[in-house]
């Protein structure tokens, strides 16, 4: 049986992940209209029913005050793409860009490098796909990163001799790209997101393509994730769900993975559960996977119908780690560690996330200030805007090309860019320098704009 007549019928396991997604609809949509007064707002309580979405609508992180004017001066943009268009209170900020949230895909590496010492192929796509699943314990944070600066980047050196580097590498529309490696793959990525703005909720596109290269044999694998959406942006408890497919192909064998992220459903049914299989190029399923996005996944072999074979069992491929108990920002401890002054490299570069002022102001607690950096930032980046358009210049990527390829995705077309190595020759000269004078890293002053890297147009 293949992958496309199992979604439109079949049995056993199968059956019940087809059930879940069909009440996808309904699910969605327990909400109230007129809560509070206001026309055709929409609030969910992911634990609860209709009944109790106006008593939800009272809870959440905003001062009425602040939350009813917030309110007002959305509602202009409902429907529009908010991505970069709107100016946010650092309140609802995460002391965190972008760049960083992009890293934190390498907590779980070690289940790529498994990957590529894997013989079997369809036990490649098990640990490449759990290893796509696993960053979504930190995407339920409903907190904002800080959106970066055109030029900024962030480096990661040393996780299990993992390298990697990402770069903003577009303003308009925001753009950025990553790339990490080590001796068993590569990894790359180029992010554009697309969003909706809803009045309550957002959704969240993934426009983007990622790639992993498993070094041994040269393999190949392309993931699409899910679209996200944000709930109860400014009435209610913020939460955030993936439902959809994920899906992670082979791009030199044909084999692929396909995952169903399941909706939250009456009472919090069904709320972070993963089901599907592992099909071979023929489209017929060999292994099946189950697991919860927030906690774990496991696999199991299973038959031409998706049921699993005798005399197998169950098993874990991967758990979350333990994580610190009531973190303000529900961070890791490896958000904490990529976010960390402490753990930066060697000769910091002084685009770094890490050294934003702005950042660094809410991470201590200063809204304030946090507020009036971000401020500052912003108006020096349209200042060098200003001055690069009057001389006829264009910004150019340092880390990153445009490889002229133009890919398309569920959510658009994307221009991709390209690692063009010079990371890893510049990293690869400061570790052997015999440069004794080392920098404190908080005297490092944020520079995005220090390389003056634009051409004449």
């Amino acid at each position: 049986m293949s992958s496309k007549d199992q979604k439109q019928g079949g049995g056993g396991f199968f059956a019940s992940i087809a059930s879940s997604l069909s009440n996808f609809g309904s699910a969605m949509h327990k909400s109230v209209n007129g809560a509070l007064g206001i026309k055709g707002l929409e609030v969910i309580n992911p634990e609860g029913g209709t009944e109790d979405a106006e008593e939800e609508a009272h809870k959440g992180r905003w001062k009425q005050e602040d939350r009813d004017s917030y309110w007002r001066m959305m509602q202009k943009y409902i429907g529009s793409d908010v991505t970069s268009m709107v100016t946010l209170p650092v309140l609802i900020f995460e002391p965190m860009t972008m760049l960083q949230k992009m890293a934190e895909l390498m907590e779980y590496s070690h289940l790529l490098d498994k990957a590529d010492q894997c013989e079997d192929p369809y036990m490649r796509l098990v640990y490449t796909s759990s290893w796509a699943i696993s960053v979504y314990y930190a995407y339920q944070r409903t907190w904002k990163p800080f959106n970066p600066i055109l030029g900024e980047t962030y480096e990661l050196a040393n996780h299990g001799g993992v390298t990697f580097i990402s770069e903003q590498v577009s303003h308009h529309p925001p753009m950025s790209a990553g790339h990490a490696e080590n001796e068993h793959f590569a990894y790359d990525v180029t992010s554009k997101l697309k969003t909706k703005f809803l009045g309550n909720s957002l959704d969240v596109y993934p426009v983007g393509r990622t790639r992993v290269t498993l070094k041994r044999d040269g393999v190949v694998i392309d993931l699409v994730p899910p679209p996200t959406k944000v709930n109860n942006l400014i009435f209610g408890r913020t939460w955030v769900d993936s439902p959809g497919e994920m899906i992670m192909t082979n791009l030199t064998t044909g084999d692929k993975v396909v995952l169903y992220f399941q909706p939250c459903g009456w009472f919090g049914a069904g709320r972070y559960e993963v089901d599907g299989y592992v099909y071979n190029a023929a489209e017929e399923p060999k292994i099946l996977m189950t697991g919860k996005w927030n906690e774990y996944m496991s696999y199991q072999p299973c038959d031409l119908e998706g049921e699993p074979l005798s005399g197998t069992e169950l098993k874990e491929v991967w758990r979350v780690a333990e994580v610190p108990p009531n973190d303000k920002f529900q961070y890791t401890h490896f958000a904490h560690k990529i976010n960390s002054l402490e753990t930066a490299p060697r000769k910091l570069l002084a685009s770094d996330s890490r050294l934003r002022p702005d950042r660094y102001a809410l991470e201590k607690g200063d809204l304030s200030k946090a507020g009036s950096e971000k401020s500052s930032l912003e108006e020096r980046q349209r200042a060098e805007k200003r001055s690069r358009e009057a001389k006829d210049q264009k910004f150019i990527p340092r880390w990153f090309d445009m490889s002229g390829e133009v890919t398309p995705t569920p959510w658009g077309d994307l221009e991709v860019y390209q690692f063009n190595g010079k990371y890893m020759e510049h990293r690869a000269a400061v570790d052997s320098s015999d440069d004794t004078d080392e920098v404190d890293v908080r005297s490092i002053e944020f520079n995005p704009w220090q390389f003056g890297n634009v051409v004449s147009e």
